[in-house]
């Protein structure tokens, strides 16, 4: 792959894993919310630090990045795209947060793993993937990414 395609593959990716985070992934959990099954603040606004922005924001640059390796490693699985784009945000994601991000946050590994959240999380982000393998099939065409990430 030359560095065109490796680019505007990675822009893709980019863009499916924030936009299906904003959409998605937040939807996801606002319905749980909703439902009354979880409390999860969504779309939040609140600082982050060190830098100040708001949590969506920096939500929105991690879950890019989360679809930038998703739209490279994908590919290399042998099994229908949009179910490998929905094992890799509901398992390397998932598996991800609760055993680097949430202790470095100083947060128990898996949140404490209690229930429903153990189960329920893992299909929000399985959802995300979903989000984020539609909106990658829908871009790699006019931004010519590399076709084999969304298949």
């Amino acid at each position: 792959m030359d560095f065109n395609a490796f680019a505007r593959t990675a822009l893709c990716g980019f863009i499916a894993g924030a936009v299906a985070y904003l959409v998605f992934h937040q939807i996801g959990f606002w319905a749980l919310t909703q439902a009354g099954v979880l409390q999860v603040n969504t779309w939040s606004m609140a600082s982050t630090s060190p830098f100040g922005v708001p949590q969506v924001v920096s939500h929105m640059i991690w879950t890019g990045l989360w679809g930038v390796l998703a739209a490279f490693l994908v590919p290399l699985v042998t099994i229908a795209r949009w179910l490998g784009w929905m094992l890799f945000a509901a398992v390397v994601v998932t598996l991800a947060n609760w055993f680097i991000v949430l202790p470095l946050k100083g947060i128990p590994m898996g949140g404490g793993f209690r229930m429903p959240g153990v189960v329920l999380a893992p299909l929000v982000y399985a959802f995300w993937g979903l989000g984020m393998w539609l909106i990658y099939n829908a871009l790699q065409r006019p931004l010519g990414a590399s076709p084999t990430a969304a298949r």
